[in-house]
């Protein structure tokens, strides 16, 4: 099912926001996944070149349970914006499929393009590199992550579609 929403709208109805309740993400992202439109509640990582805590999370249960039933998340991921190496490939995209996520949203790089554009899951990332990361066991989970310069706390929700991604402290749809 395709959720109910388009950024532009959202965009129009929250553009006079001084909260901080309500951003933009910049335009850098590029998609890689099969899905291109989606919208969850955010879980959020940190790690710069070792994707440890990000394959840990995706072999996780990717859904909240909710009042309203059981809603696919979007895994946001603070990669330090580096292009260096590789956060995520087709293995850990085949995972985030099998585990129920909405999506991956990656300040960083991804690998194996050809097979995560196959996969029935949102994916956004800054660019692909072939090079893997190392497994250093390092990073963070759930805590607030800035994406180009843009802050992302776990619980925000995330809508994205073809003309780009927005953050809200709230469900909006």
């Amino acid at each position: 099912m395709t959720p109910l929403f388009a950024t532009c709208d959202l965009c129009d109805a929250h553009k006079n926001d001084s909260s901080g309740g309500f951003r933009v993400l910049p335009p850098v992202f590029r998609d890689f996944g099969a899905v291109r439109k989606f919208c969850g509640p955010v879980a959020t990582i940190k790690c710069f070149e070792d994707n440890s805590l990000l394959k840990a999370a995706l072999d996780s249960d990717g859904f909240e349970d909710t009042p309203s039933g059981r809603i696919a998340k979007v895994l946001v991921v603070d990669g330090g914006a580096s292009l260096r190496r590789a956060l995520l490939g087709g293995n850990l995209g085949l995972a985030a499929v099998r585990n129920g996520w909405a999506a991956v949203v990656i300040d960083g790089c991804v690998r194996d393009v050809a097979e995560l554009a196959l996969l029935g899951v949102g994916i956004r990332a800054l660019a692909s590199m072939p090079l893997p990361t190392e497994k250093r066991n390092q990073g963070q989970r759930d805590l607030a992550i800035q994406l180009q310069g843009v802050w992302v706390r776990p619980g925000d929700w995330l809508y994205a579609d073809d003309d780009g991604m927005v953050l809200s402290d709230r469900c909006l749809s």
